[in-house]
């Protein structure tokens, strides 16, 4: 089985890249970020007459999370258990935000996961970010026994080789200790980045950013990942970055992350 990860950053305005994609690798299971619509928004028919169900977790254009599956799509759960809002004006109750949305697929339950920016390390939302990261732990750990794979933007560079220069982010979000310590939380209690083995850096990463020519220079972030469960990391065969997605006109800033299953 291939599982595959990506933050679209507009699924509407990349569809055609999105069936592209899923034709070009032959993708079982596409786990989407970033897709910025809701359900009734999203033009779905080129993907469902390719055999795929579909699993949309979005209320507006801010967010939203996807699951596509032609291996099946059983037990759709939007949002993980406590995951904790955000009062967007600092104003009101919380709004739990479409940053989640988990399905299994063909006995893996895959989880798309759009983690919190941060913005800034003195914002209420990078307090919000770690919080989020700290209930997903909570719940992942009751999932460890499963064949689980945690997909998605996590919006954390965990190691000084996952940025083109670490410097440039000493005052900003995604290098900060609490959130690498947030991330390296879920590899102490035995979830594997299955990737890192078929795609070692350094200057490998999955985001570049629009800015200066980003993509070109290659200053990029590996801030895209798969985590797999104990069970599910034995069964991986292969990963790759599919690097070139990023490429050209109309590209999304980050790029697709794949994963072979046996």
């Amino acid at each position: 089985m291939r599982i595959a990860t990506w933050n679209v950053n507009s699924l509407r305005s990349r569809i055609d890249r999105v069936e592209a994609l899923l034709d070009r690798h032959e993708i079982d299971v596409l786990a989407l970020q970033e897709t910025k619509a809701r359900a009734d928004q999203l033009p779905l028919m080129g993907i469902e007459a390719r055999g795929y169900e579909v699993a949309v977790a979005g209320v507006n254009q801010w967010n939203g999370v996807a699951i596509l599956s032609r291996v099946g799509l059983e037990d759709v759960e939007t949002g993980f258990p406590d995951q904790p809002g955000w009062a967007k004006e600092l104003q009101g109750a919380p709004e739990v935000e479409s940053r989640a949305i988990g399905a299994t697929c063909g006995g893996v339950r895959v989880w798309s996961l759009y983690v919190p920016n941060g913005r800034k390390p003195d914002d209420p939302h990078y307090v919000y970010k770690l919080d989020w990261l700290a209930r997903l732990r909570e719940a992942a750990l009751g999932w460890r026994d499963q064949d689980v794979a945690l997909v998605g933007d996590w919006n954390i560079a965990p190691t000084d080789e996952d940025v083109f220069d670490v410097a440039q982010f000493a005052s900003s979000t995604h290098v900060t200790p609490p959130e690498r310590a947030a991330f390296q939380a879920f590899l102490d209690d035995g979830y594997v980045d299955v990737v890192r083995p078929h795609a070692p850096g350094p200057e490998v990463y999955t985001y570049w950013d629009y800015y200066r020519q980003r993509y070109e220079r290659n200053r990029g972030m590996r801030i895209d990942f798969v985590l797999g469960s104990p069970s599910l990391a034995a069964r991986v065969t292969g990963a790759f970055i599919d690097r070139e997605e990023r490429a050209g006109t109309g590209a999304s800033d980050h790029a697709p992350v794949v994963v072979d299953l046996a």
